[in-house]
């Protein structure tokens, strides 16, 4: 018995949610009837409610509390806490949350799969890892599918896993070996967040969304979520006389979203506190955090009150340390997270890439520059040849545009009208002619689940479906034959295995003479994206390029065996690139003598 269901799972950085379509047998039906999962989680200790989405929390209680936190729902809770439950611990007990998992998930140097969270939190604190909490809160979720429908397993049905369009594929494939031992199928899928916010708008639109957009259209999705900015162009291209719809460019990864404006309020907040002669330690600056992301949400929403209390606990010897306490209102929220993340600027302006201090703490790696609007005048001036190329009408009468002609907005940072009407004016400023704003902000905070849900139906039932392949192009580091000289590193070439746009399920011999593979000694193998470069096809070799233009991954070191290599330090192969149905990159090494073979898996995980 095939899948009864299309289930999209938006593993948010903030808050998760699933929304679920039947899958049915009519071949005529041109849109799903959709909704979302209730949840249950914990809310206080013994009291469990459904909720629409399942905060992104991981609370890791003391030992005293694990028999009032002890459930049916929640059977280990020395193993952590997630949902609303937690993220009430957020404010309480800051330095027992693990926060913006998501966010080090891809954090090459330290944290995806290392026990190091809550970062920086007291060595007595059991510590866990961004794999490990991506594994519990999918697990959760699983959970709470099997209890509402016990006679459809998930295991069994049609699943769509989000991924931010910038995640690496390290960060893709840990989100892989997570899901499956979270429960997900093996042949689940991966989509894009901002694929799946345009699959929502879709969703809406059942067929006449072609009466809305015409060939030579681009679309650019602006995703602000909590830890993340996700930049997608996509177009509108005529096939076999239909109009499709073809990915065009990916931004890159950028930490910055609701959390920073956040922070940006506790920093206003602290400041206000220490005039009053309130210097708050570290323990309650982590705490105003969070209190101020509560404030933020309730003041920006459409329906939001004028003002709102901020509470931090006192700290003091005893129990009765008091409370200190402010009000913040909506205009003075308002009016710092606009002019300080969405300030107006001009097309040609750029985001500051230079950090104030020689000295970083090690912890996440947030943009310098929090100004959203630049990144994304700086994405569409990186790809503003394939915006003309793309926009260029078949027809020789209609102009070539030089922006997008349509925006959609994503992500529960844009529930505020405040910062939509800003994003947009900005964006206007730059374009001959005002982009079109497709959707609502009706559906926000489930527009990606309800999209991955639709995408799931639409891949079941042969409906509309967004080309794209893979978002970047891929690179590995050869390092150049020559001269050994003190303290110098042998020049690298970088060898394209994957273009931009390679689609899922094909693969390509890479042209080129044959290179040599380290084997029977350690080894650090160098691998290299770009998503600016989307002329490159596989084969092609630099000798040199910009920061701009390759970014490295995190590489990978490990030690390959062979044995028919004998005493040989390498062995020539040639290279054959494969991207997998569910959208993964592989890269397998063929030896040219024998028929020895390796595949360089993008797996950071230690334990294997």
């Amino acid at each position: 018995m095939g899948p009864r269901f299309s289930i999209g799972i938006d593993l948010g950085t903030t808050n998760s949610v699933i929304a679920f379509a039947p899958l049915a047998d009519d071949p005529k039906q041109t849109a799903p009837a959709m909704q979302l999962l209730p949840i249950p989680q914990l809310i206080g200790p013994g009291q469990i409610e459904s909720r629409d989405s399942l905060p992104s929390f991981l609370y890791l209680p003391r030992e005293g509390e694990l028999q009032s936190l002890q459930t049916p729902l929640v059977s280990d809770p020395e193993n952590g806490i997630v949902g609303h439950y937690a993220r009430q611990q957020s404010a309480e007990n800051p330095q027992r949350v693990v926060v913006a998992a998501k966010s080090w998930l891809c954090h090459g140097s330290v944290g995806r799969t290392e026990a190091v969270l809550p970062w920086q939190s007291p060595p007595e604190i059991k510590k866990v890892s961004a794999f490990d909490c991506t594994q519990r809160f999918l697990s959760h979720l699983v959970a709470a599918w099997q209890a509402a429908h016990p006679d459809a397993p998930l295991s069994q049905q049609q699943v769509v896993l989000t991924v931010p369009a910038s995640f690496d594929p390290a960060a893709r494939e840990l989100t892989r070996q997570a899901a499956i031992e979270a429960g997900l199928p093996d042949n689940f899928v991966l989509l894009e967040e901002p694929q799946a916010a345009v699959y929502r708008w879709l969703a809406a639109r059942a067929e006449d969304w072609r009466k809305e957009l015409a060939a030579g259209d681009v679309l650019l999705v602006v995703d602000v979520g909590g830890g993340t900015t996700d930049l997608t162009l996509v177009t509108v291209e005529p096939i076999d006389g239909e109009l499709s719809l073809q990915r065009l460019a990916v931004g890159n990864h950028l930490l910055l979203g609701g959390d920073n404006m956040d922070l940006a309020l506790a920093h206003h907040v602290a400041t206000r506190l220490q005039e009053q002669g309130h210097d708050l330690d570290p323990w309650q600056s982590v705490s105003l955090w969070h209190a101020c992301r509560d404030a933020k949400e309730k003041l920006l929403a459409a329906d939001g009150a004028e003002e709102h209390t901020i509470s931090v606990l006192g700290r003091g010897s005893s129990l009765i340390g008091g409370t200190i306490s402010t009000q913040l209102s909506g205009d003075e929220t308002r009016h710092l997270i606009a002019d300080g993340f969405f300030p107006q600027c001009d097309a040609g302006d750029r985001p500051e890439r230079r950090s104030a201090s020689g000295f970083q703490d090690i912890g996440l790696p947030y943009e310098a520059d929090p100004a959203i609007t630049k990144q994304v005048a700086a994405f569409l001036a990186d790809h503003a040849d394939t915006i003309r190329q793309a926009s260029t009408r078949s027809d020789d009468d209609a102009p070539t545009v030089v922006g997008p002609t349509h925006l959609i907005f994503n992500g529960g940072v844009f529930r505020s009208e405040t910062l939509r009407s800003r994003m947009q004016s900005v964006i206007n400023g730059w374009c001959e002619t005002p982009p079109t704003v497709l959707g609502g902000p009706g559906d926000l905070d489930s527009a990606v689940a309800l999209g991955a849900a639709y995408y799931g139906w639409s891949k079941q039932t042969g409906g509309i479906r967004i080309r794209g392949g893979t978002a970047r192009s891929y690179y590995i580091g050869i390092e150049t034959a020559g001269l050994a000289i003190p303290g110098a590193p042998r020049p690298l070439r970088a060898l394209c295995v994957a273009p931009q746009g390679m689609e899922e399920g094909s693969e390509a011999e890479v042209p080129g003479k044959e290179v040599g593979l380290v084997v029977g000694t350690p080894a650090r193998f160098r691998f290299f994206a770009s998503s600016t470069r989307s002329d490159d096809t596989v084969g092609t070799q630099l000798d040199r390029w910009s920061p701009d233009e390759l970014m490295e991954s995190e590489p990978i070191e490990l030690t390959l065996s062979s044995e028919s290599a004998g005493e040989e330090p390498f062995v020539p192969v040639r290279f054959v690139s494969h991207v997998t149905e569910l959208g993964m990159f592989e890269l397998w090494c063929h030896s040219t003598r024998t028929d020895d073979q390796w595949k360089m898996e993008f797996n950071v995980r230690e334990d294997q």
